[in-house]
């Protein structure tokens, strides 16, 4: 009796320990009789997928043995013109040659893939018989892999049939696809846990992707002493994408509020909302962006904060991998998108570019502002995580707290003043709106419901931040 007492004496202290703001509340136990999709127009599970992850200084000198022991007989080895010459690289090819492993390599990668990018893998995956792909750089190379390993498994399949709706026609994954083995070198996207790969829709001027669990990596090979090559700004950009990764999982929709409910487990969204095990990964993965992002960033050699970073984007990779994000990434796609002659410092292109990670970021004190009347708790908890005091606070100014906090932290780490100083004005606006319509996958998952209108004025209140 006394051990059944102890339990329900748990239970209790986990409900009155739930959040109880709308968004989130019953988070932890949705009742008997909720496994049935025939009466629920919400879903009542989710899931928790991700890449097997190996983390340690020096460990790409192992990746010609994991080849060894998946019997690999041509690898494609994926990277890009500028990391082709940098140590990652050479660190992984090295190790394939010691370990008698045939490889080729595409060193032709895009920096923020496109359509067309992803299509030139694609036809250079098929026309190689490869069994085993490697990708070894940022998200750029890790996403552009999966496409690669995707349509080589499914070559008669057309480019949009996985592609995201409403701009593709987001068929679900059946066939097997090849291993892949993903070498991040930055600290940013968390791409080595996900099974999401976005690019440029140049059609649409808007960022779009594949989502799917299949094209997740078999594993992703996490050596910090790749990071000690990032610029100040690619460290920057890469942490901001961390950043937002936590912020927008952990305020995400709560899973058991997302629609529609999955006739077929097969159905479940990759990205499903905000859940007990992906708040985890989260609220820690934010923890780490503020104790050690403004060290790696402002000091290259800080070995400690550039490989802290680089856990941190798995810890948040795995938290947004299946809780998902929301406005700021869908609002961020367009923004990338239709980038006129922004020249990003830091990055070795030959084209107009918003990096990932900085497109993302300059939305978010708007957004942030925005969602926190759904959730405030969750709001004000990231808000003490950055460094506010939220001891006085109440839960209505939540939104405006985190949005000053966050406007602090990016203007120490030097960030533009945003939209309006990568050159976009109001006219631009109504473009933007038309590119962020179509990321419902992401959009939908904002804890607070939203209008053209809303959306109109959260790109104007971004055009300047400080």
């Amino acid at each position: 009796m006394a051990g059944r007492d102890r339990v329900v004496h748990l239970l209790r202290q986990l409900e009155r320990a739930a959040c109880r703001c709308p968004a989130h509340s019953n988070t932890f136990h949705q009742g008997a009789g909720a496994a049935t999709c025939t009466v629920r127009k919400t879903d009542y599970a989710f899931e928790m997928a991700s890449s097997n992850i190996r983390y340690g200084e020096g460990v790409s000198r192992e990746i010609g043995m994991d080849l060894q022991n998946l019997g690999a007989r041509n690898v494609c080895v994926m990277t890009d013109k500028n990391l082709s010459r940098l140590p990652p690289v050479k660190a992984v090819l090295e190790s394939l040659v010691k370990n008698r492993v045939q490889y080729k390599v595409y060193d032709k990668v895009r920096v923020e893939p496109t359509d067309t990018s992803f299509k030139d893998a694609i036809a250079f995956a098929k026309s190689g018989s490869f069994d085993v792909f490697v990708a070894v750089g940022g998200g750029s190379v890790i996403d552009t892999c999966k496409a690669a390993n995707l349509y080589a498994c499914h070559p008669d399949a057309d480019f949009l049939d996985f592609v995201n709706a409403p701009v593709g026609k987001g068929k679900p994954v059946t066939g097997a696809l090849r291993p892949l083995i993903a070498v991040p070198t930055t600290a940013g996207t968390g791409s080595e846990t996900t099974g999401v790969a976005i690019f440029d829709f140049e059609p649409l001027k808007a960022k779009t992707g594949i989502a799917s669990r299949a094209i997740r990596p078999t594993l992703g090979i996490v050596d910090p002493t790749h990071t000690l090559s990032m610029p100040e700004r690619v460290a920057a950009n890469s942490g901001f994408d961390v950043l937002c990764h936590a912020l927008e999982s952990y305020t995400a929709l709560p899973y058991h509020q997302r629609s529609p409910c999955p006739p077929n487990p097969i159905n479940r969204p990759a990205y499903q909302g905000s859940n007990p095990i992906s708040d985890v990964w989260s609220r820690h993965a934010l923890t780490m962006v503020a104790k050690y992002m403004k060290r790696a960033v402002r000091d290259p050699e800080d070995l400690e904060a550039r490989s802290s970073m680089h856990l941190a984007s798995v810890f948040a990779g795995i938290g947004f991998g299946n809780a998902g994000v929301h406005l700021c990434h869908g609002m961020s796609y367009p923004i990338s998108g239709n980038v006129k002659t922004h020249l990003a410092k830091g990055y070795s292109v030959d084209h107009a570019l918003v990096p990932h990670g900085l497109s993302v970021v300059l939305t978010s004190p708007a957004v942030f502002s925005f969602t926190a009347p759904m959730c405030p708790e969750r709001h004000l908890e990231a808000a003490e995580i950055l460094g506010a005091d939220v001891r006085q606070v109440k839960r209505e100014d939540a939104g405006a707290l985190l949005a000053d906090t966050l406007r602090r932290f990016l203007f120490e780490l030097q960030v533009e003043d945003g939209l309006g100083a990568l050159g976009y004005g109001p006219d631009d606006i109504p473009a933007l709106v038309r590119g962020t319509l179509p990321q419902e996958r992401v959009t939908k998952l904002s804890p607070r419901g939203h209008t053209e209108d809303d959306l109109s004025q959260l790109f104007a209140a971004s055009m300047k931040l400080y």
